[in-house]
């Protein structure tokens, strides 16, 4: 029983919450029926609290121990009321949970939205902002709720018309828990049919572990009889299986059924990419149903959000977001772990140095890892996989020694084979096309795909049709500095050292004839230069481009310190060496440049073209200007 009190706050949304509710309401939700699957889902999340809670204090239970969510069509009053004897929400909670979305993220969801409702309607999944749908089908949503522990007076009610406020009240409410009252529109009264909403639970909620109640079916024989019978008086009748579906046999469970349990644990409105459901038995008993999703939440990136699995000790429901259980690179996995061997008061504190969790966690890893490689088997989901969760994959080189070889099967990357930047490769791939004398596997990083394209470094690479990676990803360059080799081959960086005599023919030779002729020249060069390079030598790579800059073997590349520049962190002085083309026209001119003033534009020129020519910064972008113009002015006279 619910009764009002005085004292109605009325609290402005927001201007982002404003927004996001006006795009939950015209474009989010398609299918306008999944708000019910939402409201269902909250529902045993609630109870799920709440069980989990009075472990503790069992005394939470009161005289009401048996978790249950009911759902009541009025058919008069034009509503619909999803309640549940849950953990309900204190009025800090309700403000916490209810007046805002979302609250670290807002700006960011909303600067992904493109105003196509298609394309947006994607992205609800990814923000989880699912009790917000119920707007979809109500022009009115009354939410009465009671913290478990608190007293009938202490009660909230909390309503809005999802416009650009809500009011928040204290009323009386006999019982714990929380109902959530949907005011149907007008044009959405086919949900207030009795056989609609049934088939909906069945369908969005017959996986959840609680039973889902609704009033019986009466025949019209008994509807006179029944209709003067008190509302306390309802009898009820379970719409759904109510079972763990974890916990079921695989034969047992419809595909259907794992998708929907997947939406309902994942809050998300697409179907998973792929699943693995498996039951371990031994020395340590548990079972998992893990998903890998097919779109990245728009915050995957942010290394400190909240992941990780539903946690169930033996059925019981213990927390979500247990990121004890998988590396944090793979912390876009989706599902749940049901244990037999934690105990049931088990805390994240305890979780953090549980050998057995280590086990699991071991166990669960490879298993990921093997389900990942199971969808790498078609190439077009893959390759949709590694665009969203590619990035954060790659972090597990650098994170997680043990698993190396594994994760490095699973990368995909852009090499000079690709015919555009969409097509990507494995180094299964690249190694089915080695030459039978290559020794290394050769890559190229830089800050984009069109800079690794078109870098000078590949010019020897590719007159002699030798294929080269292209690592065009920030975390590319951690990566490599953790994967040294693959299937015995080396990783070699062509912007590193100086190349092998096995990469050169005859091109040895000339540069053995040219070298004593050179040297002075080269000296020049040098001197010009000053502390700007550590060294200036001939190059073997080069064929078209007049000159290049090289790190020494096992140093830092230049694109590494880019990025640490550019992340406020320190970063090594290291000078580069300079490469010239000695065949190159423009360098035949340096050479035989007889003016100093000149002479040192034209060596300055050069080298500055090679910074850009990687994609770097010049320190003095004006001077080049400058230099370059007075240079061009002085041949076109």
């Amino acid at each position: 029983m619910v009764s009002n009190s005085q004292g109605t706050e009325n609290i402005q949304f927001q201007t982002e919450v404003s927004q996001l509710l006006h795009l939950v309401i015209h474009s989010l939700y398609s299918n306008k029926e999944i708000f019910l699957r939402e409201l269902i889902s909250n529902a045993s999340d609630a109870n799920d609290k709440l069980r989990f809670t009075a472990l503790n204090n069992n005394s939470l239970y009161g005289n009401d121990s048996e978790l249950r969510i009911n759902v009541d069509i009025d058919q008069e009053k034009k509503t619909i009321t999803i309640s549940d004897n849950g953990i309900g929400m204190s009025r800090e909670d309700i403000v916490d949970n209810l007046g805002t979305i979302a609250k670290s993220g807002t700006k960011e969801f909303l600067a992904k939205l493109t105003g196509d409702a298609a394309k947006d309607s994607n992205l609800i999944g990814q923000f989880g902002v699912g009790f917000y749908s119920a707007f979809i089908v109500a022009d009115k949503v009354t939410v009465c709720t009671r913290k478990a522990g608190l007293n009938a007076n202490e009660a909230i009610e909390w309503e809005s018309s999802g416009e650009s406020n809500y009011t928040i009240k204290n009323i009386t409410k006999d019982s714990r828990g929380t109902d959530v009252i949907l005011h149907i529109k007008k044009d959405e009264q086919e949900f207030l049919s009795d056989y609609k909403v049934r088939s909906v639970i069945t369908k969005y909620s017959d996986h959840i572990a609680w039973p889902v109640n609704m009033q019986k079916l009466i025949s019209s024989d008994d509807k006179q009889e029944k209709a003067s019978e008190k509302a306390s008086e309802k009898e009820y009748e379970v719409v759904n299986k109510a079972k763990a579906m974890w916990a079921l046999a695989k034969k047992d469970i419809t595909e259907q059924d794992y998708i929907q349990f997947y939406k309902h644990i994942a809050h998300d409105i697409s179907d998973p990419a792929i699943w693995s459901h498996n039951r371990v038995e031994g020395k340590t008993e548990y079972t998992t149903l893990l998903y890998l999703p097919q779109n990245a939440p728009f915050d995957i990136g942010n290394r400190e959000q909240k992941h990780g699995l539903h946690l169930y000790v033996k059925r019981v429901f213990i927390m979500d977001n247990a990121d004890q259980f998988l590396p944090n690179y793979l912390r876009f996995v989706k599902g749940l772990i049901d244990s037999n061997d934690l105990p049931l008061n088990i805390s994240r504190e305890i979780l953090q140095s549980n050998a057995i969790v280590n086990t699991i966690k071991n166990a669960l890893t490879k298993k990921v890892l093997s389900l990942i490689d199971k969808l790498s088997e078609d190439q077009d989901k893959y390759a949709s996989f590694w665009n969203e969760f590619g990035s954060i994959l790659r972090e597990g080189i650098v994170e997680d020694f043990s698993n190396k070889e594994s994760i490095a099967k699973l990368l995909r990357f852009k090499t000079t084979s690709s015919k555009s930047e969409d097509e990507l490769f494995s180094f299964a791939d690249y190694l089915a096309r080695v030459k039978n004398k290559q020794e290394n596997i050769y890559y190229l990083t830089a800050s984009s795909y069109g800079t690794a394209k078109s870098s000078p470094h590949l010019e020897l690479f590719n007159s002699k049709g030798i294929e080269v990676i292209l690592f065009t990803d920030r975390i590319d360059e951690w990566v490599v500095n953790h994967l040294d080799s693959f299937e015995g081959k080396k990783l070699q960086s062509i912007t590193h050292g100086e190349l092998q005599d096995d990469l050169l023919g005859k091109e040895q030779d000339d540069l053995k004839e040219s070298k004593e002729e050179l040297k002075p020249n080269i000296e020049k060069i040098y001197k010009v230069l000053g502390n700007k390079v550590k060294s200036v030598r001939e190059s073997k790579r080069l064929t078209t481009s007049p000159a290049c800059l090289v790190a020494d073997e096992g140093e830092m590349s230049r694109e590494m310190i880019k990025i640490l520049e550019a992340t406020g962190q320190p970063a090594p002085k290291a000078l580069p060496t300079l490469e010239i083309n000695c065949k190159h026209p423009l360098i035949k001119k340096i050479i035989a440049e007889d003016k100093e003033e000149q002479l040192n534009d034209w060596i300055n020129l050069v080298f500055e073209q090679a910074i850009l020519a990687e994609g770097g910064l010049l320190e003095e972008p004006g001077k080049f200007v400058s230099r370059l113009n007075k240079l061009l002015l002085q041949l076109s006279a």
